[in-house]
This record gives structure tokens, sequence and C-alpha cells, in this order.
């Protein structure tokens, strides 16, 4: 928990805010638009700017389908280091910035965090095994620590989704989400993230209440938190990270919506005057 405070402050429940940038040069649904991409990311930072939130999230999100690790090629590490650069230049010194590259590019991710002064990655596959719709993927915590350390990128936060969306977790059925999370935790997770079954669908309350101290690391939301549901989890998660709800008609297809940004913000604001 001392990593995270560190970084983030010391405030219940930090609101992190996605950035899913368009699709990059080298994917089939990329549209000769990078300039544009880029001074998008730009425009979506300047608004979380604008509205306070308390950190970033950039996201190769449109990159679909979606390719394992082994497949991400250096045109992908190269565009996302450039966007991250964009965006911290914009974001306050003292809000936290990070990336994820899809699917599983979590050296990709540190590399880039590491070029882009980003203070945090989000990673998939941290512990144990499971199948996602782009493959087969494997535990990765001893391999990634070990290239953190490498690269001299301690510093960086790693935050790690369990039993993630998209996925199917039969091979690891026998294995309840404390226990995933007291692995996580023994192999050296910054923090844990509980999503629900896909984008934009929310993570089960009863969930976080299972994991509330019961675990010593930070616990974040990474899916389907709204203003209409956010206090349920305002008091146990750490933090919450925010895609779909700020975009129009709560699809992460659409453009970013100030209006969606700013009423949640406002409710975060009750809450915590409240608190």
């Amino acid at each position: 928990m001392q990593r995270f405070v560190k970084v983030f402050g010391q405030q219940t429940c930090k609101i992190i805010g996605m950035i899913h940038v368009d699709a990059l040069p080298g994917t089939p649904r990329y549209a000769g638009n990078w300039e544009q991409t880029i001074e998008k990311a730009i425009y979506e930072a300047n608004l979380y700017k604008k509205h306070q939130l308390d950190a970033v999230l950039i996201e190769n999100m449109h990159d679909i389908p979606y390719v394992s690790e082994r497949l991400l090629g250096p045109e992908t590490v190269a565009c996302m280091t450039r966007v991250g650069q964009a965006v911290r230049n914009v974001v306050p010194k003292d809000t936290p910035c990070g990336v994820q590259v899809l699917a599983c590019g979590n050296k990709q991710a540190l590399a880039i965090a590491k070029a882009s002064q980003l203070q945090f990655i989000r990673c998939e596959g941290f512990v144990f095994g499971h199948v996602a719709d782009e493959g087969y993927t494997d535990a990765c915590a001893g391999d990634l620590l070990r290239y953190r350390k490498h690269i001299d990128a301690e510093d960086v936060l790693i935050f790690t989704d369990l039993k993630k969306k998209h996925s199917s977790h039969a091979i690891t059925a026998d294995v309840s989400l404390l226990e995933t999370s007291h692995a996580a935790e023994f192999f050296m997770t910054d923090g844990i993230i509980i999503t629900g079954t896909a984008t934009g669908h929310a993570a089960s309350p009863e969930d976080l209440q299972q994991l509330s101290g019961r675990v010593k690391v930070p616990l974040l939301i990474g899916s389907g938190v709204t203003k209409d549901n956010i206090e349920s989890y305002f008091q146990n998660a750490q933090a919450v990270i925010i895609g779909s709800h700020f975009k129009s008609n709560g699809s992460w297809l659409e453009e970013i919506s100030e209006q969606a940004v700013e009423d949640f913000m406002r409710k975060i604001c009750e809450l915590r005057r409240s608190k």
C-alpha cells in the first residue's frame, strides 16, 4: 500500500480516466490519421485535467482484433510511447499517468512507461493462466518483475487484473478470487484490479467486499463504474478506472462526453465532502 500512497496520495477512491487511443498504424482499423490520434489523446487528457481527475490511463483499445504479446510489433510500442509523452506533457506533474497495451503487452507497457515517464501500468495475466479471446495467456509475474528490474523501472507500479474480463477461467475454477489475490500479493503486485465479465460491465461489489481487509495491497475497480453505482465501491476501493461511462451513450466506441465526466466528478465531490 505504501508504494500506491507515494504515487496517488492518501485520499479514498482515486478516479482514473481512460484514454482509448484510436487504432494505431499497422492495425486493421487504422485510418491513416496519426496526427489526429495524438491530438485526440491530448484533448481528452486536457478534459480530464479540467475536471480534476486523479489519474489518467492510456490504452490501445481500438487495435481490434487484439494479438498476443509475441505478435505485438515495434510500431505499437513506438506509437504508444509517442502518445504517452504527449499526454504526460499536458497532465500536471503530480497527476499519475499509466498505460496498458493489449493484449498482455506487459513488458511493452513497462518500456513505454519508462520512456514516457509514466507512473503505472495495467497488467494482464500476472498470476494463473487463462484463455482469452486472443488466445491462451500464461502467468508472467516472475518474468515481468525481472524485466522491470532490468530496465531500472522499479518506480513504475504494476496493477494486475485478476479473473480477467473477456476470458474463460475454467482451468482455475477451483481457485477462488481470494486465493488468486493472495497469489498476486505474494508475487509482489502493486494493486489488484477487479472487473466484470466484459468492458463496461460492472464488477461485483461482493467481490470487492470479499477482498477488502483481507489483502494488504490496493484494490481497484476496472470496469462498469458509473455515477449511479460508484457508492457501492467508494468506501473499499482505493481507485476506480473509468472509460465507457465517460463516453456518449456509455459505449467505449463513442466519443468522450464532457457532460458525463462533469456529472461523475460532481458526484465524487459530493461523496468526498460527506465522508
